[in-house]
């Protein structure tokens, strides 16, 4: 990131990353002139794509109602969803089609090099999208690591984060003092949920902030084998430890939520639209970045091999890029947008629970996640297992 803008009451706009995605965060204080006017209606331009189905394999939460009946009422194409709630869920699926049988999948940025050796992908032809609707910042998030061959293999759908969510009404806590190690204070004793290798990360983030374990904030570990391994020891041999602070493990949005509203955990690491999502509706959960930084991801779409519906998916691409849709798609799930002018959609709600839960430099301290070499991915999914096993 080259520089910070605070975020105001008037618009919640976000511009992740000029060059890398991998610092800071910019948040635009005012809609570019004409946003609005070159956004327009959306307009089927394709008779042939103004029918037929589409098959998505996409993440469960990030395609609220009313996304896909208003595209079937507006293009009479049929969308057939196949949910998942893990990138390896996902990455499985497709390795047993070949890819064949959807037509749109969600890959999660940091899955790059991974999407890259399996292969099971086709790029996009860019005139068919309209890439230049979506934030700069958001885009160069795709085009920065999913460009190989010349071709672009990925588009962002919608942005988010993972940090510290907890139960209002039985804990009280404030930014000055939040961090990833609040989850394993002794308060919080058999109370906690996290998913197994979120918290490993996020106990990096902390050992690495107190100066416990330097990791250059955890960016050593992406290094080679034996970095990682040399930071992970470490890491895992404490969350083993303290092994009892966990109420329990979360693989999906929903187990977040009951998580907290029906098994007894107080507090947790989890993505911030569940906890978001359960705050909207006014129960007593509040989201909020530590001081070591909230982890943040995009996920977006990619199509693989074995597509079918191809027109279809195009007008898929375009209708969820246009501000209307892509706020609808963060009002819904408590995640957010990645289309320019979508803040002028978005409630006064979701852009005070925005402001709260990124309080005062938390946005300069966001945290986002390289891309992950499949050596990377093999050794946290072991170190994970062993966490979970012990």
């Amino acid at each position: 990131m080259t520089k910070k803008l605070e975020p105001t009451n008037s618009s919640i706009e976000t511009l992740l990353a000029a060059r890398s995605f991998s610092r800071r965060v910019l948040f635009k204080g005012a809609l570019a002139a004409g946003a609005m006017a070159a956004a327009g209606p959306y307009i089927v331009r394709d008779a042939f794509s103004s029918s037929g189905e589409l098959n998505l394999l996409n993440w469960d939460d990030e395609i609220p109602n009313p996304v896909i009946p208003n595209f079937e009422k507006k293009t009479g194409i049929k969308v057939k969803t196949t949910p998942f709630s893990q990138n390896e869920e996902q990455i499985n699926k497709l390795q047993a089609t070949g890819g064949e049988g959807f037509d749109l999948c969600q890959p999660t940025r940091d899955r790059a090099p991974q999407f890259q050796e399996l292969d099971v992908l086709q790029p996009f032809d860019t005139s068919k999208l309209h890439l230049d609707q979506l934030l700069p910042s958001m885009l160069e998030g795709s085009t920065s690591v999913w460009t190989w061959d010349g071709k672009l293999y990925h588009v962002p759908h919608c942005w988010g984060s993972e940090a510290i969510a907890w139960r209002s009404d039985l804990a009280t806590l404030n930014y000055k003092d939040l961090s990833y190690g609040t989850l394993w204070s002794e308060p919080f004793k058999g109370k906690m949920q996290g998913r197994p290798h979120s918290l490993l990360l996020g106990i990096g983030l902390w050992m690495d902030h107190t100066g416990k374990l330097p990791s250059n904030r955890m960016l050593d570990a992406f290094k080679d084998e034996a970095s990682m391994k040399k930071i992970y020891d470490v890491i895992l041999a404490y969350a083993i430890a303290n092994k009892a602070q966990v109420k329990q493990f979360w693989d999906s949005s929903d187990n977040t939520k009951s998580g907290f509203m029906e098994n007894g955990a107080v507090i947790g690491q989890t993505w911030d639209g569940p906890a978001i999502s359960l705050w909207k509706q006014g129960k007593p959960v509040r989201y909020m970045a530590p001081q070591e930084g909230a982890i943040t991801w995009i996920d977006g779409w990619a199509m693989p091999k074995g597509a079918t519906n191809i027109a279809q998916a195009y007008e898929w691409l375009n209708y969820v890029h246009t501000p209307e849709v892509s706020a609808m798609v963060a009002e819904g799930s408590g995640y957010n947008a990645v289309v320019k002018g979508s803040d002028a959609f978005l409630s006064e709600t979701a852009k005070k629970i925005f402001a709260e839960a990124y309080p005062e430099d938390a946005l300069s301290k966001l945290w986002s996640r390289p891309p992950e070499p499949s050596w990377y991915a093999e050794l946290r999914t072991q170190y994970a297992e062993k966490f979970k096993a012990a």
